[in-house]
């Protein structure tokens, strides 16, 4: 079993930055590779990146290119999501998953709680 926890989330300005970290218990943590999603309101949850479980390779979303920057330390089993120059548009609750890199969240096996994050314009 893999349980993930989100933190870093908040209110930021329109411009500003943020950095999402997800925390991973279990020793296996390095063999799984992960991704991040986020979902507004009535919208339904959309892929933001991905990453490979040794942290080579990267997915990012065409909507976040640029801007957001997904990473990993396997030695801390920790994910983290850096958020650049950020939108109100990214105003959602990011959510972190394990078990695929795959853009349909469906593929992923294990998720977190979520963290809000709110850009305001």
């Amino acid at each position: 079993q893999v349980q993930l926890v989100e933190s870093g989330g908040g209110l930021v300005q329109a411009g500003g930055s943020l950095r999402l970290s997800c925390a991973t218990s279990g020793r296996t943590f390095s063999k799984y590779p992960m991704g991040w999603f986020r979902q507004a309101p009535g919208k339904e949850r959309e892929f933001v990146a991905a990453i490979n479980w040794s942290g080579s390779i990267t997915y990012i979303s065409d909507s976040v290119k640029g801007r957001f920057t997904i990473s990993r330390d396997n030695a801390k089993n920790t994910m983290y999501l850096q958020m650049n120059s950020l939108k109100p548009e990214d105003t959602a609750v990011y959510y972190c998953a394990a078990g695929s890199v795959a853009t349909n969240p469906y593929a992923y096996a294990y998720w977190g709680q979520g963290t809000q994050v709110t850009v305001s314009s």
